[in-house]
């Protein structure tokens, strides 16, 4: 089993919904459906190009996925989870905007926000004590080849290269688009997240998601608020 720490919306939330009728899954339940064409994808082209996000679940990540440290349990894991949501703060994120990441799009902050950048710091140190070293297949995945040397060390420090100033927070709407058919992606993600786009987000919670098996989908364990004004709300 591997454990994530995320920045989710409830799972009421409006944007959980949107996440949903794009992503055709909903990490909170486990459900899933098949996607319709939309646009001039077809149903097909748009599984194959959500199919990662889909099985991560929608979210922003805070703490990468790891597995528990020999001696290490999820009781402790849980334990640290609840007095770490209970320290911090909610905080409202200005403005989010669809960016791309090279080839691949996602809601991101229009801006540098320093409450969610301090966040994840302390995600990424809080919780390194429960971290597994990474597998060789997983270093290799990484291709710290390709890495620059700062993130070479983060990755073999912390477990994910893109920690601490090369953190860049983003909810992943999709894997990578080919570059022809950017545009038209843009265009239908615009359209589906028109209502979440050019506004604020506000953070209240932290989601521990989690993977029961390598290559199982994603699903959300449990959600404490931040700031622990009301009890772990479980999936």
């Amino acid at each position: 089993m591997r454990y994530a720490f995320y920045i989710s919306p409830d799972e009421d939330a409006p944007l959980t919904a949107a996440a949903e009728r794009w992503l055709g899954s909903n990490p909170f339940t486990g459900k899933t459906r098949n996607l319709e064409p939309a646009g001039d994808f077809t149903a097909a082209e748009l599984a194959a190009l959500t199919a990662d996000p889909r099985r991560y679940g929608f979210h922003g990540t805070l703490k990468a996925p790891f597995e528990l440290a020999p001696g290490m349990t999820e009781a402790q894991l849980l334990d640290a989870f609840d007095t770490f949501s209970d320290t911090r703060s909610s905080f409202e994120i200005p403005e989010m905007v669809l960016g791309q990441l090279g080839p691949f799009f996602a809601l991101v902050p229009a801006s540098a926000c320093a409450p969610l950048q301090d966040l994840a710091d302390e995600a990424v140190r809080w919780f390194s004590p429960f971290r597994a070293p990474l597998s060789e297949p997983d270093i290799a995945r990484r291709k710290p080849e390709q890495l620059g040397d700062r993130m070479r060390r983060n990755l073999f420090e912390w477990g994910y290269p893109y920690v601490f100033e090369s953190f860049r927070f983003h909810m992943t709407l999709t894997g990578p688009v080919p570059a022809e058919r950017q545009p038209a992606m843009r265009a239908l993600l615009e359209k589906a997240f028109a209502p979440f786009i050019g506004k604020p987000m506000t953070v209240t919670s932290l989601a521990l998601f989690v993977e029961p098996a390598r290559g199982a989908p994603f699903t959300v364990h449990s959600l404490l608020p931040l700031g622990g004004t009301s009890k772990r709300k479980m999936a």
